[in-house]
């Protein structure tokens, strides 16, 4: 059988994420790899790797709560907003105090407005900011909403200070740690990232590549459980090979969201869906099964 599911691996520092994908690649012999939310390559922590038929649904863990740990240096700010860029300014400053870092940190919690930074992967015209600007181009990057569900001081000491945050998808930390800054009056960037947690994927059990090279197959895990954001929809038995093979199913009396759904059969898992108010029905988006053969 086809190997199918997703991977908690644990991306090091100096490795891009493409990279990983590689490493994966021809650890499986698989073709069909890719990833969930880009790691810089200075960073570390879960990188979530999605692997045959799984990689259908990378655009579905993506859009979970993500955590992190990162460090905030103060008195110096880059073009990048981490340590690799062009120092943009350099300031004295006399190390706030805790209480003050904490006021800074509140004004934060909650929705908020983000610039990403121009040094990322997000896409500018179908093209990513890096490139362009690597190329010379000025980059316009709007304003994005999202949301900072926590952020907590956990340490500071002369220059610098280490928050871990709680965010939504599409938070960069870069621009979270920029932005601290401007609210303290101190230049600042982002010394340090580790992601610690992708929806269901935790830091505590990601894999590191040479205990991946190690299980190889076996390090794939069933892609389900870590869809359980998405809420359940239990589709007729009757109407299985239906969608397996892309058919809607009507469903007059659907109450839940318009989003996407977990579709089940029983116990089986067969994809993602979603209700169409115009013809009432519930219609496959994602299949990761193959049809049932009678």
């Amino acid at each position: 059988m086809a190997l199918s599911g997703f991977i908690n691996l644990l991306k090091p520092p100096g490795m891009s994420s493409h990279d990983v994908v590689g490493f994966v690649r021809k650890v499986l012999k698989e073709k069909r790899v890719g990833h969930a939310g880009t790691l810089d390559p200075a960073a570390a922590g879960v990188l979530p790797i999605a692997v045959g038929q799984a990689t259908r649904l990378i655009e579905y863990l993506e859009i979970t709560d993500k955590a992190y740990r990162a460090e905030i240096s103060l008195g110096v700010s880059t073009d990048s907003g981490d340590d690799t860029g062009e120092v943009l300014a350099r300031q004295d400053f006399v190390m706030p105090a805790a209480s003050v870092l904490e006021a800074a940190l509140a004004k934060f919690r909650g929705p908020i407005r983000q610039v990403p930074p121009a040094h990322s992967a997000i896409k500018i015209g179908g093209r990513k900011a890096c490139d362009l600007i690597r190329q010379g181009k000025d980059v316009d990057i709007p304003a994005r909403d999202v949301i900072i569900h926590r952020l907590e001081l956990l340490s500071c000491w002369t220059g610098s200070f280490r928050i871990e945050v709680e965010c939504s998808k599409g938070t960069y930390i870069r621009s979270l740690c920029m932005d601290i800054g401007e609210a303290l009056g101190i230049p600042a960037l982002m010394s340090f990232l580790v992601r610690r947690r992708v929806g269901g994927l935790v830091l505590e059990d990601s894999l590191t590549l040479e205990e991946f090279a190690a299980q190889g197959a076996e390090a794939v895990l069933a892609p389900e459980p870590f869809l359980h954001h998405l809420p359940r929809y239990d589709l007729r038995s009757d109407r299985m090979n239906a969608f397996l093979n892309g058919l809607a199913t009507t469903d007059r009396f659907y109450q839940g969201q318009a989003g996407p759904l977990r579709v089940y059969a029983g116990d089986i898992f067969l994809g993602i869906g979603g209700y169409s108010a115009k013809d009432q029905s519930i219609r496959p988006h994602k299949v990761v099964r193959g049809a049932e053969r009678n």
